[in-house]
């Protein structure tokens, strides 16, 4: 599968669960769009539908119509355009979630250069990859521990270094910070702008935490089903 290197254009996505009566649209109008090198947050009150949104990003559940382009690829449109969606997820979408959820009996080199491997790239060439993101991400001196044996803002280092792995244009992050304290969370948003910038990749942060939505120098809110975007403040970064 070539990879895009652009960012994501969500256009009038709708999600409706069940059917008649008992129908339930959790996604009535979303539009959004990231570009390469952006991280945009996504905020909203919980059951706003921020977690459906994510899961119809990640390629996980199949929207109910509208449209999404991944690079200048169209991979929905009112149906799955991709025939091997696992495909998709494995080298064009990378997810960091809130647990970091590293494979307990593989040191940390593995759980970065996994992906990869699956993805048919060869043993020692992605363990360099590997390498070479932990020690971007400064974490190149735990290559040989155990998650067990690494602190949480440690373990979410290795993880957002998994997200990036197989160099995937996009990353879903989902509530990457909520575990974390104040500056080891601002750690985690500084961490993702300069690998947004560095490989041109656009991420969007779903957040309820109130220490890093500041940063953001745009936003997006969830609200009765649709987006409306604002500027932020971008406070970090000035």
């Amino acid at each position: 599968m070539s990879k895009q290197t652009g960012g994501i254009r969500i256009e009038n996505l709708r999600k409706v669960y069940g059917h008649g009566d008992t129908a339930v649209e959790a996604l009535k109008n979303i539009n959004m769009q990231v570009a390469p090198g952006e991280v945009v947050g996504l905020v909203g009150p919980s059951g706003s539908g921020k977690s459906t949104l994510l899961k119809c990003l990640g390629a996980i559940i199949e929207p109910t119509s509208g449209r999404m382009t991944l690079g200048d690829e169209i991979i929905y449109d009112d149906g799955w355009k991709i025939p091997d969606l696992r495909a998709l997820r494995r080298d064009r979408i990378g997810f960091v979630f809130q647990a970091p959820y590293l494979i307990p009996f593989l040191d940390v080199t593995d759980n970065v250069a996994l992906l990869p491997m699956l993805a048919g790239v060869p043993n020692a060439q992605a363990r360099q990859r590997a390498f070479e993101l932990l020690s971007a991400l400064d974490v190149a001196h735990r290559a040989k521990a155990e998650p067990a044996q690494l602190s949480g803002g440690e373990q979410q280092r290795v993880s957002i270094a998994r997200a990036l792995a197989n160099r995937p244009p996009v990353i879903l992050a989902d509530e990457p910070t909520a575990p974390l304290d104040s500056e080891r969370a601002l750690g985690v948003v500084r961490i993702l702008n300069d690998m947004a910038r560095q490989a041109q990749t656009a991420i969007i942060v779903v957040t309820h935490d109130e220490k890093i939505i500041p940063t953001f120098k745009r936003i997006y809110h969830i609200r009765d089903g649709e987006t409306v975007e604002e500027k932020g403040e971008g406070r970090v970064w000035a």
